[in-house]
């Protein structure tokens, strides 16, 4: 993977910013720490940091211009059906100079300008300059696996990888409040909109053309065919049948490179699938896996080196102490751009920065939980929907698991965690269950935290529509919002910043096109039923998976956050970025709202106050990076 950024002045105040090219650039080191280049010609200039994958010669280094000098690209991600379009290409005329997938993008776009996009298999971002036309072209891929960022006004449009790249052009923003009000209730900022007014993310599956002109419309080319009513569904054996032949091919595709090659293993059946298919296409599979030696609740390496053993992988473990965490906590919230509060993102950036130092390129098994029902979540939604009768004992049981104790961190308190999650999602209808049950923080509370919110009420009503306005009574249209909300806006975002900050490639063997596809061409009762979730992964490839790996029940990656919030992040919180004096002069938060936070958060029942307590701390850690940015 790369980093990419450019900029297209339209007046003599946005050619002020071509200058700051080099600074953007510079900005996203992290994606691209092997070459870099730079592109000016008339208002439009061009930046690329380079992580070589594919053709590591200085003949496939970037921005990248045609043999007529009139096409410049600068791109990010990797193309995994390249040769064979190389190939056709060649049967039309067209001679290449290099061995990368950078060079075909560019002559297929050539040929045949935005349909090429339909051709590509693979996870990209990318733009193109037509330097006779006067135009870019830029585009994202179908599930947003690459980022791209991109701020409009009347003198220039800016584009990069990541927000860092284009504040570095010298820019002053504002904070998004109905973006804010969001991210604390997700953990996260749902595309197209980002922590800033001005700068929005170009949805996935869409791209733009940008000329002499201020107005952005992105154009889809791609959606996921998700239909209430299905036809010609074949029979379930046939279909697993078919998801494995799909699955093979795409993990065998993936693993195109000319660099090291291994594989992330949880130990969950995701991951341990991918690892299998993987390990029957090369020697000897590498495969790593994080575990918490502090944390027994949370370590899942005893799994993972059963499947190593299964498919004789070279396996290596990084056992962590609380200790190793806390030390990486920083790097993290340094290299954060946008408030994202998934804590699970440190456990991922300590297994990047560890796995990268034996290889460059990791596949992983993210996107199988969305696409074929494999979170608690799932289940306890088709209980409900199932179950008429489980509302009355929900409303009955309510006072008694307000009074239980609850906590993420011991098994017992997180079962009555999810217990009143389960009881209040019960009474609600499928839309607001939904919203309930991927939030950390109310409507409610936040109405309480932030200060002057209510101008916010109707922005955040009507993206929270948008983002939730597929959900019906067809249970398909829980994991279509999935896909959706939560695998493109946490689970991608997660991999993609935490991956790139260690400087190495992850690919998603799941999200293939004909997979997904393939996917959402099947009735819900294949994907989970009352009995078993992912059964169609499951009964595909089972005979790969060890039986410990198969009947266990699902785990969350999470961290240890609330020890370290009573311990060694106790004077953080409290003396500096949540320290009732630092927030009242702020402006931002109710005092008094965080102080009841912090409280429960010390209890003996923190139940969702340690993931808030984290979404505050790393907004107030960003804001305290970019204040300097913001407009006054």
């Amino acid at each position: 993977m790369c980093g990419i950024t450019g900029i297209m002045a339209f007046t003599d105040n946005g050619l002020k910013h071509l200058s700051y090219l080099d600074n953007a650039t510079q900005a996203l080191i992290k994606r691209g720490p092997d070459g870099e280049g730079t592109f000016i010609k008339a208002q439009v200039a061009l930046g690329h940091k380079r992580l070589s994958i594919i053709d590591t010669s200085a003949n496939a280094s970037q921005p990248f211009t045609d043999s007529s000098g009139r096409y410049t690209i600068v791109f990010n991600g990797e193309i995994f059906n390249y040769k064979q379009l190389k190939e056709n290409l060649e049967l039309k005329g067209f001679a290449f100079k290099s061995n990368s997938d950078t060079e075909v993008l560019l002559y297929l776009y050539i040929q045949k300008k935005e349909k090429c996009l339909q051709e590509l298999d693979g996870e990209f971002a990318f733009a193109i300059y037509d330097d006779l036309e006067n135009t870019l072209f830029l585009a994202r891929d179908r599930y947003g696996i690459k980022p791209l960022y991109y701020l409009s006004d009347s003198d220039k449009f800016i584009f990069a990888s990541e927000l860092k790249g284009i504040t570095a052009y010298n820019i002053m923003l504002s904070i998004d409040k109905a973006s804010l009000s969001t991210y604390l209730q997700l953990n996260y900022i749902p595309a197209p909109y980002t922590i800033y007014k001005e700068v929005k993310k170009i949805p996935s599956g869409h791209y733009v053309y940008i000329s002499n002109s201020v107005e952005v419309k992105p154009v889809a080319y791609y959606s996921i065919p998700y239909h209430e009513e299905l036809s010609n569904v074949p029979t379930y054996e046939r279909a697993v049948d078919t998801f494995k032949v799909l699955l093979e091919e795409s993990v065998a595709s993936r693993m195109l490179a000319d660099v090291p090659l291994g594989s992330f293993l949880s130990g969950g059946v995701d991951s341990s699938i991918v690892t299998a298919i993987a390990a029957r296409h090369t020697k000897k599979l590498n495969t790593f896996s994080v575990g918490f030696a502090d944390e027994p609740l949370f370590d899942e390496t005893y799994y993972a080196d059963l499947v190593s053993k299964k498919h004789q992988t070279n396996h290596t473990v990084f056992k962590l102490s609380n200790s190793d965490l806390y030390q990486h906590i920083f790097e993290l919230l340094d290299y954060m751009d946008e408030p994202f509060a998934d804590s699970s993102a440190l456990a991922v950036s300590i297994l990047s920065k560890y796995t990268c130092n034996k290889v460059t390129v990791a596949l992983s098994g993210d996107g199988a939980d969305e696409l074929f029902g494999g979170y608690n979540k799932h289940a306890a939604e088709l209980e409900l929907r199932n179950n008429a009768f489980l509302k009355p004992i929900a409303r009955i049981s309510k006072p008694v698991l307000n009074i239980l104790p609850k906590s993420r961190n011991t098994a017992i308190g997180n079962k009555f965690r999810q217990f009143k999650k389960f009881g209040e999602g019960a009474l609600l209808n499928h839309r607001d269950r939904y919203w309930l049950w991927a939030s950390f923080c109310t409507e409610e509370n936040i109405d309480t935290l932030l200060l002057d919110n209510a101008l916010n009420h109707s922005i955040c009503a009507k993206r929270k529509s948008e983002l939730l306005k597929n959900i019906s009574d067809n249970y398909n249209s829980v994991l279509y919002t999935d896909v959706k909300l939560v695998l493109e806006n946490d689970m991608l975002v997660k991999v993609d910043r935490m991956s790139m900050l260690q400087s190495l490639e992850v690919r998603v063997p799941f999200l293939d096109q004909k997979i997904v596809d393939f996917a959402f061409s099947l009735p819900s009762d294949y994907k989970i039923d009352k009995h078993r979730r992912k059964k169609i992964l499951v009964d595909a490839f089972k005979s790969d998976l060890p039986e410990e790996v198969l009947n266990r029940k699902k785990q969350g990656f999470e961290v240890p956050l609330l020890k370290w919030f009573k311990t060694e992040f106790k004077s953080i919180i409290e003396d500096d970025l949540l320290n009732k004096k630092f927030i009242i002069e702020q402006g931002i938060f109710n005092v008094l709202e965080v102080e009841s936070f912090k409280r429960r958060l010390y209890s003996a029942s923190p139940d969702d106050a340690v993931a808030r307590i984290w979404a505050l701390i790393v907004f107030q850690y960003w804001w305290k990076k970019t204040s300097h940015l913001l407009k006054s």
